[in-house]
């Protein structure tokens, strides 16, 4: 599939995450943002350094509050990991109320997007390519996807900016 653009309507797809009692629950994307505006944020990995030690999912959950008085009913990360994985990261920001971190852990849902990045490379295989998508009851309304390994597009800042 081509890269997802403005103007589309993000395809249904099925993300999943560990719950309380760490059974794995299935959820769809549509019944995430349909009717809402919602920010999708893809990342090539859980832990990595630009997505947990620089801005990216930081400067979703320091600025949640603000995207949530602009009108953003969720904020949802996900990646290319298993749910497990997604769940301790979530864990690892104390501070986070808002942002909710779920598991592509096969990457079919960021292939339906287009957006699926090989590392194969690198020793890592498919993952997501780094982006951040605004969208408007199942319309992109911002498509934000960054080049290899770059962080300038995608951050909380620039939806703030769309917003």
């Amino acid at each position: 599939m081509a890269c997802i653009v403005v103007g589309d309507t993000i395809p249904d797809g099925t993300l999943s995450y560990a719950d309380e009692a760490h059974q794995i629950l299935n959820v769809s994307v549509h019944s995430l943002a349909a009717a809402k505006q919602v920010i999708l944020c893809g990342v090539p990995g859980a832990f990595t350094p630009t997505c947990s030690s620089l801005k990216h999912v930081p400067g979703f959950i320091e600025k949640a509050e603000e995207l949530k008085s602009k009108g953003i009913s969720e904020i949802i990360v996900i990646s290319v990991n298993d749910p497990y994985v997604m769940r301790a990261w979530g864990k690892s920001y104390p501070e986070n109320k808002h942002v909710k971190f779920l598991s592509d852990s096969s990457g079919a849902y960021v292939k339906t997007l287009g957006l699926e990045l090989d590392v194969s490379d690198r020793g890592f295989g498919i993952r997501s390519q780094r982006f951040a998508l605004l969208l408007d009851d199942l319309k992109v309304k911002v498509a934000n996807v960054e080049s290899d390994g770059q962080f300038k597009v995608s951050s909380a800042e620039d939806m703030l900016k769309a917003l």
